[in-house]
């Protein structure tokens, strides 16, 4: 019995030294190179930050005159009504000072009469030269200052009967109280500031987020674009908005300019709340099921040995091909031949509007790395689009890498499909 274990667990050991030598090299590196495969999907080139939900619209109520609170009628996310009461001040102090204003009019009404009937009696006497001017003179006087007490006194009377007013505070919109700042017995003072009572908001079915975008992004971003975003208390949901303004004022904190950019966005079953840190991404340029290749397949620089043995190996290739062929490809001017098209590298024609260029490598069916030229289109800075090639299909296997291999076996095929290197035939 113990013979069949040690020589079932030798047949064991064989094995998977067999699949690790034949089937395994690919991902444990053998061939020398990393790997990765050409993929078809989405892919969306955005611009993210952070900023904070809060309601679209937002009332502060406040008072305009002191004292103490005397019953607050509502609470933290109830629902008002315009013109609802919402608290009440003490209105002793308010109600003495009315009826003192009262007052002060009624002895001012009385010394105006007192004065129109003395100025009646010596203006008459004056038109009859009777008395001097200088003697006229006091009761003119007195008779507009009479006057102007009496307005004096309306006015002290209408400030007061506003006060003893402003002493029952009321909704200005319907909405939501989200905040509330106030007990009863509190006591207010509204000398220097107006203190805020209550925050209400006005719809919460609608929300805006206060984006800072950096100086540097700031040009891509214009009203109406499409904003995705996310906030913690639902980590596997994604809300959508747009950008409803770009504001002009700039921020500058520690020596970084910022600008706001308001966004809006639907609250259905008013699931976010005010104050959430939302996580922002514009949505610059989207595409729908294209080629994606991974962007450290297009960082990869081969070695210079790696490079002139494909340069040699494309020397080889054209040498055997007929005069005929020869001379078609020579017609297809730079950027034909062996090598990457003079002045582009990885960075495109030399025109804003036109796609970039780009190479990769892959190994090609005898295992050896081989070049191919691609036009890239956006990026989301891992994936970038491929808008066009002539040898990258879906599942086509592009080097990303180097790896440590002590092996020297040459490696398996890259999936390629029996394709045929790039050559000199450009995209």
């Amino acid at each position: 019995m113990k013979r069949t274990l040690i020589g079932a667990t030798v047949i064991a050991l064989l094995v998977l030294g067999g699949w690790w030598l034949i089937g395994g090299s690919e991902a444990d590196g053998s061939s020398g190179y990393k790997q990765d495969a050409v993929t078809r999907g989405s892919l969306e080139n955005i611009i993210s930050s952070t900023g904070v939900l809060s309601p679209v619209t937002t009332v502060e109520i406040g008072t305009q005159v002191s004292g103490t609170i005397a019953n607050v009628l509502v609470d933290f996310n109830d629902l008002v009504a315009e013109g609802q009461l919402l608290t009440v001040l003490d209105t002793v102090l308010l109600k003495a000072s009315v009826l003192e204003a009262e007052a002060g009019l009624e002895r001012t009404e009385a010394q105006l009469v007192q004065a129109r009937s003395d100025f009646d009696r010596y203006e008459a006497l004056f038109d009859q030269a009777l008395i001097s001017e200088a003697e006229y003179l006091p009761f003119s006087v007195a008779l507009t200052t009479a006057t102007a007490n009496v307005k004096s006194s309306k006015a002290s009377l209408a400030r007061s009967r506003s006060n003893l007013e402003y002493a029952v505070i009321t909704s200005p919109i319907s909405g939501t109280v989200i905040e509330r700042n106030v007990e009863a017995g509190q006591t207010v003072a509204a000398s220097l500031s107006t203190p805020t009572l209550f925050l209400i908001a006005e719809d919460l079915s609608r929300m805006e987020i206060l984006v800072d975008v950096d100086e540097s992004d700031i040009g891509e971003i214009s009203e109406g674009l499409s904003v995705k975003f996310e906030v913690p208390a639902y980590p596997d949901d994604i809300f959508t908005g747009s950008v409803s303004q770009v504001r002009l004022q700039p921020k500058t904190i520690s020596n970084v300019v910022t600008y706001t950019v308001v966004v809006e966005a639907g609250n259905d079953g008013n699931r976010l709340l005010p104050g959430m840190t939302a996580t922002v991404d514009f949505i610059i340029e989207s595409r729908e099921d294209v080629l994606l290749i991974p962007n450290s397949a297009l960082r990869f620089q081969p070695s210079e040995a790696v490079m002139a043995s494909f340069q040699e190996r494309r020397r080889s290739e054209m040498e055997a091909l007929p005069d005929s062929v020869k001379a078609q490809r020579r017609g297809r001017g730079p950027g034909t031949g062996g090598g990457v098209p003079g002045n582009m590298g990885n960075r495109g024609f030399g025109a804003s509007n036109m796609p970039e260029v780009g190479r990769v490598w892959y190994l090609d069916e005898e295992g050896q790395p081989a070049m191919a030229m691609l036009r890239t289109g956006i990026s989301d800075g891992s994936s970038t689009e491929v808008l066009r090639s002539r040898h990258l299909t879906e599942g086509t296997q592009v080097i990303t890498g180097n790896v440590v291999t002590t092996s020297t076996s040459s490696s398996a095929s890259s999936g390629f499909g029996g394709g045929r290197p790039p050559g000199g035939r450009g995209f």
